[in-house]
């Protein structure tokens, strides 16, 4: 016992000098200046993503902003996330409420269907999509690309809103029964305010997931085209420094929402 302690102290103590404030800024290092590059070379002149830099030059995003294909896949893939946002708000919060309240036979199997699609590799996920809409008939589409993206982001909603109804007080919900509320006047005025944060959280989060899948969209889009999918055909077919401006804009643009998020949204929620 006391050999197997030793051992166990040693290796913390590796970890602790592993995860050191210098090891730290690595980590930073090897995140964000691949990042700081890529904005570097979108600013480019030369089609070599190389220094020295030839010559300031804002060429590649004039040249972004004239390839109607890439407008129309950036429209594409807002309209899909945003329609799976709302999708995933409906059942996740639905689902989530009605694991909370209720106390039903099959409650765990329920919970497992619904996270189910998240947990599985997305290959597998996208794969089933694909057979059931060859089953049933239903032409690949946006509208197959909403179906897989509903599916697959209601898992992140339904967990960060059932962690937020764990902690809300019950005390809440039978005061605003006493004070003569029906069942959905509580939900609307009472629990669904208490959620804001949650339901914050979870919209951004199934955006973001949305934005950026690229694995299950292959197997359920049709002859459109969403942006993840038009920077991999892009870097596949003749890769240029269009790519560095679009992926500089996404990076900024993100950034930007997610500071304001932080700043405006999180920084207002009441202290309990």
């Amino acid at each position: 016992m006391i050999a197997k302690r030793t051992v166990l102290e040693r290796i913390g103590h590796l970890f602790g000098r592993l995860y050191s404030p210098g090891f730290g800024y690595l980590l930073l290092a090897v995140t964000y200046v691949p990042m700081l590059l890529v904005i570097v070379f979108s600013f480019n002149q030369s089609i070599i993503a190389a220094f020295p830099l030839e010559s300031f030059s804002l060429r590649w995003y004039q040249d972004l902003l004239a390839d109607r294909s890439i407008l129309v896949a950036f429209r594409n893939t807002i309209l899909i996330s945003l329609g799976a946002v709302a999708g995933s708000l409906l059942i996740g919060v639905s689902a989530s409420y009605l694991m909370h309240r209720y106390n039903f036979r099959g409650a765990k199997l329920y919970q497992l269907v619904i996270l189910l699609p998240f947990l599985l590799p997305g290959i597998f996920t996208g794969l089933a999509l694909l057979l059931f809409f060859a089953m049933t008939g239903i032409p690949k589409s946006l509208f197959t690309v909403f179906i897989g993206h509903v599916v697959f982001c209601t898992a992140v909603v339904f967990k960060t809103v059932m962690a937020r109804l764990m902690v809300l007080r019950r005390s809440l919900e039978e005061a605003s029964y006493d004070l003569g509320a029906n069942t959905f006047q509580t939900f609307f005025r009472v629990i669904l305010p208490n959620m804001r944060t949650a339901l914050i959280t979870g919209s951004l989060l199934a955006f973001v997931l949305s934005f950026d899948e690229t694995l299950i969209t292959f197997f359920v889009i049709g002859a459109q085209m969403t942006l993840p999918l038009k920077i991999w055909g892009m870097m596949r077919a003749q890769f240029t420094p269009v790519v560095h401006a679009l992926a500089s804009v996404i990076f900024l643009t993100s950034t930007v929402f997610v500071i304001a998020f932080s700043r405006f949204i999180l920084g207002r929620e009441p202290a309990r």
